[in-house]
């Protein structure tokens, strides 16, 4: 990772110009902004979309991983290094989920202040995998009560960078909870349409566990431990074996991810295959939006897990 951050800055500096007036591997987020407003950086789509609903037109909000793009494997171009070091303020979601983000801020000299939404958030059971020393999971905002944690630290964050806007990110904030709130409600009443016995689900890899936690589903296997950490044959039978047994009904894939083993692991089960959930990444209308994002995610897993 440092070698790859290395070769950013040298060609960012090489090529400084390009990188400031084009090309820009980020991708804009939100309203138009109004003249002078706060420069933010955020790590993920659905990060900046959280910040463009706190800070309105009052921020100008990228995120550096595009839409459809993996967090977990980003490779920074030399515009995402231009974009930090103009940054007023950089926002990441922590837990190891973008842990490259703090070596690219340092190397390309960045001196906005990077606050880490998922980290020490009061309230917030994290959950770890069940292996001894497994690191927590960092995919929080899928439990919609753990999103709405986010949102008071963010509006701090914001009103330190930009005091004179306090008041309007405050009442941002309170308005956009009031949203996540109506949002986590509708999600427990379609989970609730859901037999009981049919509540199962087998993910593409573990990004799930907060929403299957906090709305009442299991999660009985994964496909793949880790993006780009293709599973054995032996493990492929055995999570074959384990849906068999739990009568999974439905075996969810990811947008941004190849479906070919979700679709194998389905054939050779008889399970229903639903390949576009989104969790790392915001998608096409109408999932362009965390809230859009996860009213799709629900659909899907409410039409796949009772048959519609």
């Amino acid at each position: 990772m440092r070698g790859m951050i290395a070769v950013a800055i040298a060609v960012a500096v090489a090529s400084l110009l390009a990188a400031a007036c084009g090309g820009s591997g980020t991708t804009p987020t939100g309203p138009t902004p109004e003249p002078g407003a706060l420069q933010v950086v955020a790590t993920t789509t659905v990060l900046a979309d959280l910040v463009a609903n706190v800070g309105g037109t009052r921020v100008s909000v990228r995120s550096l991983v595009p839409k459809g793009g993996e967090v977990h494997t980003f490779d920074p171009s030399p515009s995402d290094v231009a974009h930090l070091t103009d940054a007023d303020l950089i926002v990441a979601n922590g837990l190891g989920l973008d842990e490259w983000l703090t070596g690219l801020a340092v190397d390309a000299g960045a001196t906005a202040p990077i606050v880490e939404l998922g980290e020490d958030l009061a309230g917030v059971e994290y959950l770890a995998g069940e292996e001894p020393g497994e690191p927590v999971n960092p995919h929080l905002w899928l439990d919609v009560s753990n999103a709405r944690a986010y949102i008071p630290k963010l509006a701090r964050t914001l009103a330190e960078a930009d005091p004179a806007n306090l008041a309007a990110y405050e009442a941002a904030s309170i308005a956009y909870d009031g949203e996540l709130a109506d949002l986590d409600a509708w999600i427990r009443e379609q989970i609730a349409t859901i037999p009981p016995a049919n509540r199962k689900l087998v993910s593409f890899h573990e990004a799930f566990p907060y929403l299957a936690h906090a709305y009442g589903l299991e999660i009985v296997g994964v496909v793949v431990d880790a993006p780009g950490q293709d599973p054995s044959a032996g493990q492929i039978a055995a999570l074959v074996d384990a849906i068999r047994a739990a009568g999974v009904k439905a075996v969810f894939g990811e947008a941004q991810f190849s479906d070919k083993l979700v679709r194998t692991v389905a054939e050779e089960t008889g399970a229903r295959v639903e390949t576009n959930l989104y969790n790392d990444s915001l998608g096409d209308p109408p999932a362009d939006s965390y809230v859009g994002m996860m009213r799709w995610n629900v659909e899907r897993i409410v039409a796949a897990l009772t048959g519609a």
